[in-house]
């Protein structure tokens, strides 16, 4: 391509002759022939390049001096100076990418013509053997490299080797599942650190509710302690004053003797004193026996034993306080378990043909009538239960079940995995782990049984689970009370909520087993 100075040169010359030939154009061409191709205007001081096309000189000028003349991604012409066109062929030889008017000395000149041309590649000696001086233009599967067309005659001669683009494309298909599968990681990753922090700020939650309910509890303890300490010193006091009022009532009695005594001591004195032998006998015959007295030598104020009224109070207070806390306590820790209420629903299709469900799935009774149900590996065909449609296997959580007016029921968790067809001992081993209440007894299904207090008007009974700690814990829901708690059991299967409302016992026990929403209690 010619500089900017040769070009205005050349145009000048070019633009007499275009003149001339405009001046004797045949009139009936077309308007088309007299319009730049860039303003699309007819030509304004026209000129020719040396590839014969025609423009206004002011736009080919603006054109060379504005624009590159090849597009993104396209290679450009080494050769050209100021504006670089585009190249079309590149030189194995000279390893330069030509334009089209840059490449016509190889298309001329007898020693160029033998040059190998290529389609316009850029940076072309990275693209050639170091050691063959060739394209490289296979790949080696077995050294996982490029490789030239003599390579494969020599050092990869028994080498499997490919075009590049036939390996591209294959490289190109891995790279493509690489990338996704590390999208895929670095989702995974976000939603781990999004779980993380959820974490943390559930567990941020949790502290702060538990803060609070230990505030509550600590609180109630410290009134109950000075309501002790309050008991102590009036009992303290009050025992002191009967010793002082022991000794006031002692102390009148002795002054009062002391009185009668003094008065008799002021008779006697002054006849002790008279010789006169007829006055003192006549007057001793008058004199008044003494008033009978106490022995004191017996009579003591013994001061009051305050370590044993410490030691009764300080028993007390241990015993009032165990009884406070585990109250208390019970009730914190009912409350924070609540907080874990899930919503669960009756799974028709594992109930015992002979129970009845309600249409939302959250009450269940004996019917007395087997139904006619079609066969199902998920159903209940010996026991009485029912599971429910959710299952968890993980995490905490929590649903309570109204037991009012029952003589009979069981109720806990279950394991996926546990044999629903046959006689089998529902305990943790063959993964049941359920509370049982019968005319026996309270009893956690175990082996052996764990049998627990009866409680006196238990209605609804709260059951926590938390998975990843392997807790199993029973409340009474309407006493705030804990019934019982199995630590350490092993959860390795998804477990469901399971009840059995038990037989009917000729009505005395068809009430339903509901699951209630909780009700917290402030």
């Amino acid at each position: 391509t010619p500089s900017n100075a040769e070009a205005v040169l050349y145009f000048r010359r070019k633009e007499h002759n275009f003149e001339k030939k405009m001046a004797s154009a045949n009139t009936s061409w077309s308007e088309e022939n007299f319009s730049c191709p860039i303003c699309l205007d007819v030509f304004s001081s026209p000129v020719s390049t040396p590839c014969g096309h025609n423009f206004c000189r002011t736009c080919i000028n603006k054109f060379w001096d504005e624009q590159p003349c090849f597009e993104p991604g396209e290679v450009p012409c080494d050769v050209c100076t100021g504006t670089q066109l585009k190249a079309v062929k590149s030189c194995l030889m000279c390893f330069m990418p030509y334009c089209q008017t840059h490449l016509e000395p190889h298309q001329r000149v007898t020693g160029l013509k033998k040059h190998r041309l290529v389609e316009p590649m850029d940076r072309l000696e990275d693209r050639m053997c170091k050691k063959h001086n060739r394209l490289l233009e296979l790949f080696c599967q077995t050294e996982q490299e490029c490789v030239c067309l003599l390579c494969t005659e020599g050092d990869h001669k028994s080498h499997p080797v490919v075009p590049l683009k036939e390996e591209y494309e294959v490289k190109s298909a891995l790279l493509g599942k690489i990338e996704a599968d590390v999208q895929q990681m670095i989702q995974e990753r976000k939603l781990k650190i999004k779980e993380i922090k959820d974490t943390v700020e559930y567990s941020k939650n949790d502290a702060d509710g538990v803060i609070a309910d230990g505030g509550q509890v600590f609180t109630a303890l410290m009134r109950r302690v000075e309501k002790c300490s309050d008991d102590f010193n009036q009992t303290i006091k009050e025992r002191l004053k009967t010793t002082e009022k022991q000794a006031e009532d002692l102390i009148k009695e002795l002054e009062q003797e002391i009185e009668d005594l003094t008065y008799i001591s002021s008779e006697v004195k002054p006849l002790s004193h008279t010789e006169d032998h007829l006055h003192f006998l006549q007057a001793f015959r008058s004199l008044k026996d003494p008033p009978p007295t106490r022995d004191w030598t017996t009579v003591e104020v013994r001061p009051p034993s305050y370590v044993g009224t410490l030691r009764r109070s300080l028993d007390q207070l241990e015993e009032t306080l165990n009884m406070e806390m585990e109250k208390l306590s019970d009730d914190a820790e009912l409350k924070m378990f609540q907080q874990y209420e899930v919503d669960v629903t009756l799974d028709p299709d594992t109930a015992y043909p002979k129970l009845i469900l309600s249409e939302d799935g959250k009450q269940v009774h004996h019917g007395g009538v087997v139904k006619k149900l079609t066969d199902n590996p998920r159903r209940f065909t010996w026991y009485t239960c029912v599971l429910t449609r959710q299952s968890f296997s993980s995490g905490r959580f929590y649903f309570e079940v109204q037991v009012k007016d029952k003589t009979a029921w069981r109720l806990g968790v279950a394991r996926e995995s546990i044999d629903r067809k046959g006689e089998t001992v529902r305990t943790p081993e063959t993964g049941y782990w359920t509370l049982l209440y019968n005319k026996d007894g309270l009893v956690f299904r175990d082996d052996p049984d764990v049998r627990l207090p009866l409680r006196a008007g238990l209605q609804k009974v709260g059951v926590f689970v938390d998975y990843d700690e392997g807790l199993l814990s029973f409340y009474d829901v309407e006493a705030r009370d804990h019934i019982y708690s199995a630590t350490g059991c092993t959860f390795t299967e998804p477990l469901y909520p399971i009840l059995s409302p038990w037989y009917q016992e000729g009505g005395t026990n068809s009430a339903p087993l509901i699951i209630s929403p909780v009700n917290q209690k402030d």
